[in-house]
């Protein structure tokens, strides 16, 4: 991936890295969203405690929801949140 790319966190996510949102701008070498969730990672222990279980962060690139193996290629936008409960 390359440029900035605006990140939004919600929920617990939210709470847990203590932001609602930032932008970033990952490595080349970051290009699907599981490559960002490792970045984001290793950014800090808030970030590690957020996305210390992967399998259960749903994301959505520019509000459509994806799975982990996306690619990022021409993302403006990329949100985290826990898995939604019925209602």
């Amino acid at each position: 991936m390359r440029g900035k790319v605006k990140v939004l966190y919600f929920a617990w996510v939210r709470e847990r890295i203590g932001k609602t949102e930032e932008i970033v701008e990952p490595p080349a070498a970051v290009r699907t969203v599981g490559d960002l969730v490792t970045w984001l990672s290793a950014r800090g222990e808030e970030y590690a405690h957020a996305f210390e279980n992967p399998k259960v962060i749903r994301a959505a690139i520019d509000r459509t929801h994806v799975k982990q193996d996306t690619a990022l290629a021409g993302a403006r936008e990329i949100a985290f949140f826990p898995p939604m409960t019925g209602g």
